[in-house]
């Protein structure tokens, strides 16, 4: 008989898993397992990326909440007000010097004052009342829904308990993730985003424009109605006077030409210091904006990302943000391109 073989004993190896390296996907809830601990991972299948500590956050207090609707409300009251007493106010104050000009630069007045007023609560009630940009409904939260790469880049959202996508941000103020969220301003009681940051651009841009004409209209018509300066004594004494005396006496003689100002010229001043003043503010917030939109990034990811660049820099950001019509931006960019090739071409050689 035949001698059997001794069977070779293989040896089986369990290695023991800690749990600080399993892991379980949001996105699709598969099981993850790692060799090390890692408190931020991304899922292989779906793309969403997961924090190992994240848990859902309590709402706010309710004291906060109204806390939040009551300064945006007020904001909102302040700056309405603000327009339509300028509006109304510029106006009335205005349109007597105009039209004692002639009857074209009163009507030619009107009617630019009227364009601008439209214009800029036209772009003021859309940047208001149209939504910020809410995140698309997406499936998640089970492996056989969630298709390969569906969630690239998502995280999970604390407080909605939702997906976020990639450079959206929670707003507490909206109780809502915001797609491109540049910031929640009170002023317009809402957030700033994808779907109304353009009109809050122009609206923007259409408050410095109507704060500079409002501001030349208002010191041309307050030059008109100032009472007569009385400079006699000060002409014949400004020989024997230093320039810091001279200047002090002018500034004593305009100061006291104030109270015999009509009604309608301290309305005249007030709106010149105040066009002035609100169009310095606004000319840097716009600046600011134009900034980002040229550097293709927003305030939130500039400030939580300052080094990160998010796209590409150029002239064609502020083409796709407006919207040009297709032939313009189309030779626009066309052109961008070209020179851009034309530079790294010259960088070669070099």
């Amino acid at each position: 008989m035949e001698q059997q073989q001794p069977l070779l004993e293989v040896e089986q190896c369990v290695t023991s898993i800690p749990e600080d390296h399993e892991a379980t996907c949001w996105g699709c809830g598969l099981r993850l397992v790692f060799a090390s601990y890692s408190p931020v991972f991304k899922c292989g299948w779906c793309g969403a990326i997961t924090q190992s500590n994240q848990t859902s956050r309590k709402p706010d207090s309710i004291c906060f909440s109204r806390w939040r609707r009551f300064r945006d409300g007020f904001f909102v009251t302040v700056l309405v007000l603000f327009m339509l007493f300028v509006i109304c106010g510029g106006v009335w104050a205005v349109y007597p010097v105009v039209f004692s000009v002639s009857m074209f630069c009163g009507i030619f007045h009107c009617t630019v004052t009227a364009l601008f007023a439209v214009f800029t609560i036209a772009s003021y009630g859309l940047a208001s009342f149209k939504s910020a940009g809410a995140p698309a409904s997406i499936r998640w939260g089970s492996y056989p829904m969630v298709g390969k790469n569906d969630l690239e880049n998502y995280t999970f959202c604390t407080y909605c308990s939702k997906p976020k996508p990639p450079r959206a941000h929670h707003c507490r103020s909206c109780k809502m993730c915001v797609v491109d969220m540049d910031h929640h301003c009170p002023f317009i009681g809402n957030c700033v985003g994808a779907s109304n940051h353009r009109a809050f651009v122009i609206f923007l841009i259409s408050v410095v424009m109507s704060c500079s004409y409002a501001a030349i209209m208002t010191i041309y018509a307050s030059y008109h109605v100032w009472p007569t300066l009385d400079f006699q004594n000060l002409s014949s004494s400004r020989h024997s006077m230093s320039y810091m005396k001279v200047l002090m006496e002018f500034i004593t003689i305009l100061a006291n030409s104030v109270f015999f100002l009509p009604a309608r010229g301290i309305i005249l001043v007030y709106l010149s210091f105040a066009s002035l003043s609100v169009n310095a503010g606004i000319a840097v917030l716009l600046c600011q904006q134009l900034s980002y939109i040229y550097d293709g990034n927003s305030y939130l990811n500039r400030l939580s990302s300052p080094n990160v660049v998010h796209g590409e820099r150029g002239l064609q950001n502020l083409v796709r943000f407006f919207g040009c019509p297709y032939p313009l931006s189309r030779v626009f960019l066309g052109y961008l391109n070209t020179g851009k090739s034309q530079d790294n071409s010259g960088s070669k050689l070099l």
